[in-house]
């Protein structure tokens, strides 16, 4: 552990084996209400529940009863309190458990159990401490059964924690998405020793073999050759060293590569071979670097002799010896969790479960990013400047959104450290959190906005630009209602297009935002680059719309608040419904940039049913139907959305979906292939992005699509 730097509770220094103050390691300690604890040959892995409070934007509408509504905000704002509950993750070395044991008993407070869940061998070993330490009863669990729930729960819930690694290709990190189907598959965990698990279903696995020689062996023989006793050191030695030096390859036995065999002349022909012919001595860094080769061709030759074996074409290394350094996945190919280099994890409760949409032609192999920066370096390039040009102004429009709060500027501040410190760390180590995308980016600020108690700094734009759009929303139905069938299609895409310019999170937009206070609707409209999609995409929904009958039900992913919402969407909206299609209108569950909310939807529909008499026998008759995506970003994943919408999909059997905006639309989603009729709008409203895909800045995309038969 590092020492403590004077936050002081009474105790001494303590080791660095845990990288991080304790207090801050173990957070909302007074507030655990269950532990769990995994204590191997080297290492004790402690998870614990515990509540956390955090801030919400809430909104609620008023009562406008008998009021001049026309200088009344649509609605109150609110930031309140909410409790998650929240699963920690901690790890470190044995040697320091009585340390970290009394540490989690001087800041228990208010654990609601009397028992502790432990698995592994230690769970024996120290036994007799835990509970005398903690007061606690000791469970014990069995271990295998433990991995492999854990292991199929990361495979089915977690994006991008189990990656492929292949050394000298382009992109030699490639993550794996959610898989519907993660049966069967051989898991390699190594640990002090290795064991190997064939998985075949959720309950039915069996233990196929393993090694003494695993992490542990490692460690134990790089102690007793270069006198180094801490793991994460040793991996850092070996980070130095050349095995060359150390290791007798194929091309000094024979002189260069063996051609009968068909063996590299840099492949390995003996470990430590050059030792015993040098006369000299060899460097620490030459042999961790040459042990750690050895230890890991064993297991990676190992795991595919058992694969091979059982017929298993899916294996899945794990355990911290995996994580800690490049040579481990060099030599085994494929690994998890190399990046987690913390010694401390957390993972909120959702609220509620999320599915793919049923619409999806095959889920298996959805991916929703259209472009992954790891790929792409020029891409990445301008991403992360355009992310780093930005984060001034989000920091600056964080505090604004709390004036009365005393600490908004030093939380702004801290916000804008963090993330500028998370995009350096991408610069240097793109694979550093996983895929890297421009939905990751994205989510990534979102998540540090909430981490530093601003959950929605767009909220007083998003009510400002609410209130507006309504007043213009009747004249804008009457503009519409005048026109013949065919302009008025026209009219309504375009409307839906322009609306979509409205979008607080591009700078080309929010710096005429800033600057033009009046630009609005018709302004809008104006900056469109409408074609070449008026040839064709368009006329295949134009056709589509004369000659087909109506479609049974829309679902329209929702994207911006104020205009884009009311004045292009909801007038959409309203022709399907006149033509029989009933819709379902999904927005998020929690605020991202100026992007609709569930909540603020309720209200601005509500508004909307007063003014227009197809709204208000829609939302009478549950043929228009509001729901909650499940998703607080401003991408869209289309694995991972609310259960009840999906439920409501399926009832309504929904034949065409609608999806707006660039982050839904381009950024993701672009390749989606569904198997019903799709739609898929969006303006692009950057240079660079416009540029590349050889159009200017406003050009539009529609992208109707048709599922093939």
């Amino acid at each position: 552990m590092a020492e403590r730097g004077g936050r002081g509770s009474g105790h001494g220094s303590l080791d660095k084996s845990i990288t991080l103050p304790p207090d801050e390691i173990f957070r909302n300690l007074e507030n655990a209400k269950r532990f769990a604890i995994d204590i191997g040959g080297s290492l004790t892995k402690l998870a614990y529940y515990s509540t956390v409070q955090h801030k919400v934007a809430r909104v609620r509408s008023f009562d406008h009863s008998g009021k001049d509504i026309d200088n009344e905000p649509l609605y109150e704002i609110s930031v309140q309190e909410e409790i998650t509950a929240r699963l920690h993750f901690i790890k470190f070395e044995n040697t320091y458990i009585e340390t970290c044991l009394d540490f989690i008993k001087d800041h228990l407070v208010n654990t609601e159990t009397k028992v502790i869940k432990a698995t592994g061998g230690g769970a024996y070993k120290f036994k007799d401490l835990i509970e005398k330490k903690l007061g606690l009863k000791v469970d014990k669990e069995d271990v295998m059964t433990c991995l492999i729930k854990g292991c199929n729960f990361v495979l089915r819930n977690i994006p991008h924690e189990v990656f492929a690694y292949q050394k000298d290709s382009d992109t030699e990190f490639r993550f794996q998405t959610n898989h519907p189907n993660i049966f069967p598959y051989l898991l390699v965990n190594i640990g002090s020793g290795v064991s190997i698990v064939k998985v075949e279903t959720e309950d039915k696995f069996e233990w196929i073999g393993g090694s003494s020689i695993g992490g542990g062996t490692f460690w134990g023989l790089g102690a007793l050759l270069t006198k180094t006793k801490k793991f994460d050191e040793l991996l850092q030695l070996a980070s130095k060293g050349q095995h060359t030096n150390v290791d007798m390859l194929v091309k000094d036995v024979y002189g260069g590569a063996y051609q009968t065999l068909g063996l590299s002349g840099n492949l390995i022909a003996s470990s430590f071979g050059k030792s015993t012919t040098a006369d000299k001595e060899f460097s620490k860094e030459d042999m961790a670097k040459s042990l750690l080769h050895m230890i890991s061709n064993d297991i990676g030759q190992l795991a595919c002799l058992y694969a091979k074996l059982h017929n298993l074409d899916k294996i899945y290394f794990g355990g911290f010896f995996i994580r800690g350094h490049p040579v481990t996945m060099r030599t085994i190919t494929y690994s998890i969790n190399f990046f987690s280099k913390f010694d401390m994890l957390e993972m909120d409760r959702l609220e509620r479960p999320l599915v793919n949409l049923p619409l999806l032609k095959d889920p298996s192999t959805y991916i929703p990013d259209t472009v992954d920066l790891t790929d792409d370096a020029m891409a990445r390039k301008y991403w992360l400047t355009c992310f780093e040009e930005a984060l001034d102004g989000v920091a600056k429009r964080a505090a604004a959104s709390q004036p009365d709060s005393v600490d908004a500027q030093e939380r702004a501040e801290k916000f804008r450290q963090k993330y500028w410190n998370k995009l350096q760390t991408l610069r240097q180590q793109p694979f550093a959190y996983g895929t890297l995308t421009v939905r990751s980016l994205l989510d990534t600020r979102e998540h540090c906005l909430n981490e530093f108690n601003f959950p929605d700094p767009y909220s007083k734009v998003k009510q400002k630009e609410n209130g507006i759009a309504l007043k213009c929303f009747q004249s804008v139905i009457e503009s519409l209602d005048s026109l013949g069938w065919e302009e008025r299609q026209f009219a309504l895409v375009k409307g839906l297009l322009a609306g979509n310019v409205f979008d607080w999170g591009a700078k080309a937009v929010s710096d005429v935002l800033e600057s033009e206070p009046q630009f609005g609707f018709e302004e809008a409209k104006s900056k469109l680059q409408e074609r070449p999609w008026l040839e064709d995409s368009y006329s295949q929904w134009l056709e589509r719309l004369k000659e087909g009958p109506p479609h049974k039900c829309a679902l329209i992913f929702a994207d911006n608040s104020g205009i884009d919402i009311i004045l292009g969407v909801f007038p959409f909206v309203r022709e399907l419904l006149s033509r029989g299609t009933e819709v379902i209108l999904a927005c998020n569950s929690g605020p991202a940039l100026n992007d609709v909310t569930y909540s603020e939807s309720l209200i601005v529909t509500e508004r909307i049913a007063a003014m227009d008499p197809v709204i208000h026998s829609a939302l009478k008759d549950e043929k228009l139907l509001l729901v909650q995506t499940g998703s607080s970003s401003p991408c869209l994943d289309l694995s991972r959305l609310d259960q009840g919408l999906a439920v409501l999909v399926r009832e309504r059997q929904t034949d065409l979906v609608v999806i707006e905006g660039m982050g839904r639309a381009i950024h993701t989603n672009y390749y989606a292939v569904l198997r019903c009729e799709s739609l898929k709008l969006a303006v692009i409203k950057n240079s660079w992005l416009a540029d590349r895909l050889g159009g200017k800045i406003f050009s539009v995309i529609f992208k109707y699509e048709v599922p093939c038969k």
